[in-house]
């Protein structure tokens, strides 16, 4: 295995570790997955990511298929949600990482089939005046990663109905960061239901915002 290879192996598993200690994730659900030259790396099914170690990470191509690698063989299985992450980065070229998780807030929210509306300006970090919401669909199913590709059309992060969250990024910290923004702002708007629907930010109003990320380079993909 060549350094660049397992720096990305590292990394991801680093990421995956980090997941769960943000309390965006429990347990063995949840995964994430790594752009490789030919396909991507995708954490392995039901290995629990305090066990998880550089060589556990599966790297297939785009039809789920094994690459090559440098490694010893494990014999792991991808995630069970291998074909949402592949989808996703084969549509979206300007993304190198894909993170999806089950945050309680944000998944509280998807499981009413809501998303989250501009009642706060951060939504603008996900690249739209929104976050939708996906349809739902069974989990590993090519339905699920239809809805997903769609729901995050012009965006960096969605929620899946009955399900969780998905967000991507240029690298996975990106990824990572987008998708506690996302949680945050499911816990806020859940509190702020309490009082009623809250007023929403103007088209106007989320397009000065859009202005101002840009500038800073927030919920970008890609580097300017």
């Amino acid at each position: 295995m060549n350094e660049n290879e397992r720096a990305l192996r590292c990394e991801l598993v680093d990421v995956a570790r980090a997941m769960n200690s943000t309390g965006l994730n429990q347990g063995t659900s949840g995964n994430l997955s790594l752009r490789i030259e030919g396909g991507l790396l995708v954490t392995p099914s039901s290995l629990a990511y305090d066990q998880m170690e550089p060589e556990d990470l599966v790297a297939i191509d785009f039809d789920g298929q094994p690459l090559p690698s440098g490694l010893p063989r494990r014999e792991r299985r991808p995630s069970s949600e291998w074909r949402l992450h592949a989808d996703v980065l084969a549509d979206r070229p300007d993304a190198m990482a894909v993170f999806h998780c089950h945050p309680i807030h944000a998944t509280a929210l998807a499981c009413h089939d809501r998303g989250i509306p501009p009642f706060h300006y951060m939504t603008a970090v996900a690249g739209g005046d929104d976050i939708r919401c996906a349809p739902y669909a069974t989990f590993g199913t090519a339905a699920l990663s239809a809805h997903t590709v769609q729901a995050l059309q012009d965006r960096q992060a969605c929620l899946l109905s009955h399900h969780g969250l998905v967000s991507l990024g240029r690298d996975l910290d990106q990824a990572l960061k987008i998708a506690v923004e996302v949680e945050t702002l499911a816990q806020m708007y859940l509190q702020a239901l309490q009082l009623g629907e809250p007023p929403l930010l103007s088209a106007s109003q989320m397009e000065e915002v859009h202005r101002q990320f840009r500038g800073l380079g927030y919920g970008q993909a890609s580097k300017n």
